[in-house]
């Protein structure tokens, strides 16, 4: 996987020296390099040689002269540039492993790497962490990472993750401490597995490590139709319990499925710190309710206009009470049709999962001016939804216009969108 150019920025280094999308760039002052980590790291220079592979094969030489932490405005297909580290686990939980076929080809990859995880926030479980890579993390001061840690039981963490190596997870966590690495945890709670006394000891050993922990995100199993086995979903009563167990820890956050499972109001912001784990669902319903709020709202729209928010269940409750303020605009009425995912099954309530088909059938007999939904139901920079199809597909079958909401934590441009009518 070279260092291969997906894009330049306007008006940037790159984009005046002839970089063009297709350009592989071979070297940084004659070093290969293997990630952006890399590149980062030599691009703090005033003077740069770049080694340049063209489209056409040509290969250029390219001296540069900047600022010492001036970037040249390349974007990069990938974020590594040799082979992604695979992950070697077969947790008992993956959700990779219990989707069907048919759906888009990258919802099938399965990556484990400490690059990616500093890089973009993905998650890693430590299962494959090298001594060599131990030795580049602490050479280049890397951090903090983001670690799927479940348990800190030895034998549990085996049997979970279905990995040998997984019960050295309290090892590396404590040699990250030794080495003032930070890390945000996640743990995803599996009634009867790891819930209940085993989360006390997985909560008490991360509190041991004190600052090194950043946060810990809590989150229940997701479960589909499509697995076979004894996995039990998270109910009221696990809910309430580990609502319960986390509140008793400093940077313990449970994510909002509980508190909607256990009945209880979302907590206010202060509960989330700095809304580190907002992708795992930790905190978006606070977020988006008190950024609503910051909102100037019009007190009229010039003519008869319906909008409707299609989303998933597990915001449906905070758009009905959002929807009560939006339909005291005058000439506005405001509809929230939470989409039902006949494909994942019924357990399954984040937007993030929606397919065309359901979104299609949510719709089909709703009568709309303008549909919103959010960007996490399209796979990112597109119009594709994780089932293949994409939003003029949606467009075709149910004749109506959609404005796709790009801040997810935002109603902002919906809001501006109201005072243009």
């Amino acid at each position: 996987m070279p260092a291969t150019v997906n894009s330049v920025l306007q008006n940037s280094i790159a984009q005046e020296i002839g970089i063009q999308k297709g350009d592989e760039i071979l070297s940084v002052d004659g070093v290969k390099m293997l990630d952006m980590i890399d590149y980062n790291f030599y691009m703090k220079s005033e003077l740069v040689t770049l080694e340049v592979k063209k489209s056409d094969g040509q290969i250029e030489e390219i001296e540069i002269e900047k600022d010492y932490d001036e970037d040249l405005g390349i974007v990069f297909e990938s974020a590594v540039f040799d082979r992604v580290k695979p992950c070697l686990n077969h947790c008992i939980f993956c959700f990779v492993d219990q989707q069907p076929k048919g759906l888009r080809d990258t919802l099938y990859i399965k990556d484990d790497d400490y690059r990616l995880s500093y890089l973009q926030g993905t998650y890693i479980t430590l299962t494959n962490l090298t001594d060599e890579d131990k030795q580049r993390i602490k050479r280049m001061h890397l951090g903090p990472f983001y670690v799927s840690v479940h348990t800190t039981n030895p034998q549990l963490r085996v049997k979970m993750l279905r990995n040998p190596n997984a019960g050295k997870a309290l090892e590396n966590l404590q040699w990250f401490r030794k080495n003032k690495i930070p890390f945000h945890a996640q743990i995803v709670l599996c009634p009867n597995i790891n819930d209940g006394e085993e989360l006390e000891r997985t909560l008490s050993d991360l509190a041991k490590l004190k600052n090194t922990v950043l946060s810990v995100a809590i989150v229940p199993v997701g479960i589909t139709q499509f697995r076979h086995d004894n996995l039990k979903p998270v109910d009221k009563t696990c809910a309430l319990k580990t609502v319960e167990i986390a509140s008793k820890y400093k940077r313990v956050c449970c994510s909002d499925e509980f508190f909607l499972l256990a009945q209880k109001p979302i907590p206010p912001a202060k509960y989330y710190g700095n809304f580190s784990q907002l992708d795992d669902g930790v905190g978006a319903l606070r977020l988006t309710t008190d950024n609503f709020k910051k909102l100037s709202l019009p007190k009229f729209v010039s003519k008869p206009f319906k909008l409707v928010f299609a989303c998933s269940y597990a915001a449906f409750g905070m758009l009905e009470d959002i929807s009560e303020k939006l339909n005291k605009i005058k000439n506005l009425k405001v509809e929230v049709h939470p989409v039902k995912s006949e494909y994942w099954g019924q357990d399954i309530t984040v937007a993030g999962l929606i397919t065309t088909d359901d979104l299609i059938r949510t719709l089909k007999n709703v009568d709309a001016d303008l549909v919103v939904i959010p960007s996490i139901m399209l796979r990112p920079y597109s119009e594709d939804f994780l089932d293949g199809k994409n939003l003029s597909y949606v467009k075709e079958q149910t004749k109506k216009k959609f404005l796709v909401q790009k801040n997810i934590y935002s109603l902002n441009e919906v809001v501006e969108y109201l005072k243009t009518i």
